[in-house]
Parts: structure tokens; C-alpha cells; sequence
């Protein structure tokens, strides 16, 4: 399964491109090293005349595949959200539980993809990425058009996963799907902060306690009881 997943390249959404980027292998390059950069400098520093000048081609080379920095990292996120939604398809594959589906579905929203390993971008930095990064890319103006476009949709679609769990597991409850994207937000906010604004959090809130927080939200919050 893991040599499966490893060649694995996730759909996005061909609003986020001008030119699909791993139809050839410059677009590759600047896919897999756009990422690292990002990853190294923040979206604050990274430009495309620094991934042009690291790789080796022109800023216009870069533009021929995104439109700015800001699709490219919207490109990055929504491939990250697809890469969970396959990690969370194959990690529950044998679980008929909902319980245990969702426990799934916890640990890889706290500590994110269980498998590390992809031949097109490396999850590794793409975890860095969406936890440093995404939120610079849906907190602008021009979020209402882009929602439109349905550049999304990999986000929405992890999310409908969990909030479907929510449901069959209490079908009476009545926010699944805020309760669902609520926690996804938070995951990635609080493994954030205890790295870098550790006084926002318990000093003890390790992987293990942040897991242990939103077991105990979430379940709590739609015990049948």
C-alpha cells in the first residue's frame, strides 16, 4: 500500500494553476522546491524571483505555471487536505466503528498524515506548511471569489468526511460540520502555538495532550448522555 501511496499525485483543483505544474518536469521543480522555500522562509519572504534564481529558470518561467505566490500556496494546502483524506481512507479501511473512524480522523488532524512518504512533494513539508502557512491564504479579500471558483474543495471535502462521522455517531447533534471544521482549524492553530506561542497553551500540551484535549471536545461535545 505504502509504494501505492508514494506514487500517488492528488487532483486539485485546476483553478489554483495556470499550467497542471507535474505535466512536465519544470513544473515539478517548482512545486517541490516552491515548497521547501516556502517551508524555510514563510510566505512573507518567499518570492518567485528567489525560486526562479534556486532553480535555475527565469520569474517568468514560474509564472507560465502560477499566477502568484498566493495560488501556489493555496495549491500546497489543498494538496495537503487531499493527501489526508487519502491517509484517512486507507488508515480506516477495515474500521466499521465510527468511533474508531473518528479517533482516526483525530490523530491526523492533531499530529498529522501517517504516511510520510510521497514521490510528488513531501508530506513532511507540507504539514510544515499548512501549520505556518494556510491560514495567510483563506484571511484575505479576495476569499469570497476564490470560494466561489472552488478552489476548496479538498478542504471541504476532509471536512464533510469528519462531519459525517459526527453524525453517525450522534445523529441528534445539531453543529457537525462546525464542530468538524472547528477542530480543524484548532489542530493546526495549537500545534502552532506550543511552538511559538507557547503561554497560549498548557506547557504539557505535548502531541499526546493535544490529541487528549480534542478526544475529550469532541466527544463531550456529542456524548448522546
Amino acid at each position: 500500500m505504502e509504494n501505492l501511496l508514494n506514487s500517488m499525485k492528488m487532483e486539485v483543483h485546476n483553478n489554483l494553476y495556470v499550467k497542471e505544474p507535474f505535466s512536465s518536469e519544470l513544473g515539478s521543480s517548482i512545486v517541490q522546491e516552491g515548497a521547501i522555500l516556502i517551508r524555510d522562509l514563510g510566505m512573507e519572504h518567499f518570492t518567485f524571483k528567489k525560486l526562479a534564481v534556486h532553480i535555475g529558470v527565469t520569474e517568468a518561467a514560474v509564472y507560465r505555471y502560477f499566477e502568484n505566490k498566493h495560488k501556489l500556496l493555496l495549491y500546497l494546502t489543498a494538496w495537503y487536505w487531499a493527501w489526508m483524506e487519502v491517509n484517512y481512507v486507507y488508515a480506516t479501511a477495515n474500521l466499521a466503528s465510527s468511533k474508531e473512524r473518528l479517533s482516526i480522523a483525530m490523530k491526523l488532524m492533531v499530529n498529522g498524515p501517517v504516511f510520510n512518504r510521497n514521490a510528488h512533494i513531501a508530506p513532511e513539508d507540507l504539514r510544515s506548511i499548512v501549520v505556518n502557512e494556510s491560514l495567510k491564504g483563506y484571511l484575505t479579500k479576495s476569499v469570497d471569489v476564490e470560494h466561489a471558483s472552488g478552489i476548496f474543495a479538498q478542504v471541504y471535502k476532509f471536512g464533510e468526511r469528519i462531519s459525517n462521522l459526527i453524525f453517525e455517531i450522534n445523529p441528534n447533534y445539531p453543529y457537525p460540520k462546525t464542530l468538524a471544521y472547528t477542530v480543524m482549524e484548532s489542530s493546526l492553530l495549537h500545534a502552532f502555538n506550543s511552538k511559538h506561542l507557547p503561554d497560549m497553551t498548557e506547557q504539557s500540551l505535548d502531541s499526546i495532550n493535544r490529541l487528549a484535549f480534542f478526544e475529550d471536545l469532541i466527544l463531550k461535545a456529542i456524548s448522546n448522555e
